[in-house]
């Protein structure tokens, strides 16, 4: 099974600090975001990965490499110019092969289990379903949520949880998607979420969306707090 892990976005709202730094390269408990999800994945035994990139992409590929210190093989996708989500994805389908793979957003932090991706995505390929989305608690910045969940299916529906940017999708959803074109992902799910064919989950634990400053030193001092880091 094939990870992805977007990392292409610009960070706006983290100015000054991704001035100079990618977004994923941020700090949390001395480590940087993206390397808490490259060691988690492995972990769980996923070790071929695809990072897509396009502000200050260069650091992204200099400070990861190939992944071989890591015991991973990371392949990357340079987008130039940001793609948003399904773009970016659609963009990077040559590398991601032809089976479910997982998109996890470089920006979060969770405690999400990664070693339960691979039997979702064995279910995912046997139920016909386009995407099986992960979903957590609404933060105080997203009070109103993204989609609902009955019975492990992910509606349009009140009440709504907040989508956690981890999911697991078949190829064929981003098949008609012209390589190179800006297009988001939500239109995209809530198509198939009205013909019934998204599942997902209800993640409890640990999540964090790293999208102030603010937000990522409360973060790394919660990190190192239970890490005992200094």
């Amino acid at each position: 099974m094939k990870a992805m892990i977007l990392a292409a976005g610009r960070g706006e709202r983290m100015r000054p600090l991704t001035d100079h730094t990618p977004k994923p390269l941020l700090e949390v408990g001395g480590k940087a975001l993206i390397v808490w999800h490259i060691e988690n994945l492995l972990r769980a035994g996923i070790t071929e990965l695809v990072i897509n990139h396009a502000h200050l992409g260069a650091q992204i590929e200099k400070a990861l490499g190939d992944g071989s210190r890591f015991g991973a093989h990371i392949q990357y996708s340079s987008e130039g110019k940001a793609l948003e989500t399904a773009g970016g994805i659609a963009y990077a389908l040559h590398l991601l092969g032809n089976e479910p793979f997982a998109v996890i957003n470089g920006d979060i932090f969770c405690d999400y289990n990664f070693a339960s991706l691979r039997e979702r995505a064995a279910k995912l390929k046997s139920s016909g379903d386009a995407a099986h989305l992960v979903l957590v608690n609404n933060p105080s910045q997203h009070p109103n949520g993204d989609f609902g969940l009955q019975q492990q299916r992910v509606t349009d529906s009140a009440p709504k949880l907040t989508f956690s940017g981890i999911g697991i999708y078949q190829p064929g959803l981003f098949a008609h998607i012209s390589r190179g074109s800006i297009a988001p992902l939500a239109p995209l799910l809530r198509a198939q979420i009205t013909l019934g064919k998204v599942n997902g989950e209800h993640h409890q634990g640990l999540w964090v969306d790293v999208g102030t400053p603010q937000r990522l030193a409360e973060l790394d001092r919660q990190v190192r707090s239970l890490h005992n880091a200094p």
